[in-house]
């Protein structure tokens, strides 16, 4: 009986750690918008030069993406150009017609998934046809609409706290074809909030897509 009870908690530890096993996060780039060397970027907290490709971003195996056609809203109620349906409708060419455009000063868009998943990254895409940092990025999940309760702050490169949201030590860095990856750290939560405030081109905020990557919650 103790030999049995043995391998029944032997089994399920196994069956646990390929629960958890991790893969590579399968991203469909856009094809590369400029070439060349980009302007000196001057700002305070910038990322050091990337030397060649970056490793794969692991995730849960089982990972899907949730954000496809979900519905997105934003801080500016009038975008200057496009729809907030280019948030998720999967275009990231980053041409024109496949982005958001936000007014000037600190902006959201958030993304409803419809319910509660197990998040595991998320990629975004501000606008990649020329290389730019975007000022005070930040992104938060909840289960609140509102954002006003059990908020998880996965990302913040705010390092003047001009969000108002606390300030924060990630990197700057520099928009490619590439997007950026972020890290959801295995949180539940049903939207997903991004910050901006502008960039090193104009005071304007952009979205080309973004995409976020889980597990649905059973």
């Amino acid at each position: 009986m103790l030999r049995l009870l043995t391998a029944i908690i032997a089994l399920a530890s196994v069956c646990a750690v390929r629960a958890e096993e991790m893969v590579p996060l399968k991203l469909d780039l856009p094809k590369p918008l400029f070439v060349g060397t980009p302007r000196p970027i001057k700002v305070s907290n910038l990322e050091p030069a990337q030397v060649g490709t970056p490793p794969p971003f692991m995730v849960p195996a089982g990972t899907v993406l949730l954000s496809l056609n979900k519905p997105a809203t934003s801080s500016d109620s009038s975008p200057v150009i496009g729809e907030l349906t280019c948030v998720t409708d999967g275009d990231k060419s980053g041409i024109e017609g496949s982005y958001v455009e936000l007014g000037p000063g600190v902006q959201w868009v958030q993304v409803d998934l419809g319910a509660p998943a197990r998040l595991a990254a998320i990629a975004v895409w501000h606008f990649h046809a020329e290389a730019r940092v975007y000022h005070a990025v930040v992104v938060q999940l909840s289960n609140d609409p509102d954002f006003k309760a059990a908020v998880t702050t996965v990302f913040n490169n705010d390092d003047t706290n001009a969000d108002g949201l606390g300030k924060g030590s990630d990197y700057a860095y520099v928009e490619t074809y590439r997007g950026r990856v972020i890290d959801a750290k295995g949180v539940t939560a049903r939207y997903v909030r991004l910050y901006s405030d502008g960039n090193t081109s104009d005071e304007l905020n952009h979205y080309t897509e973004v995409e976020v990557y889980g597990r649905p919650v059973n």
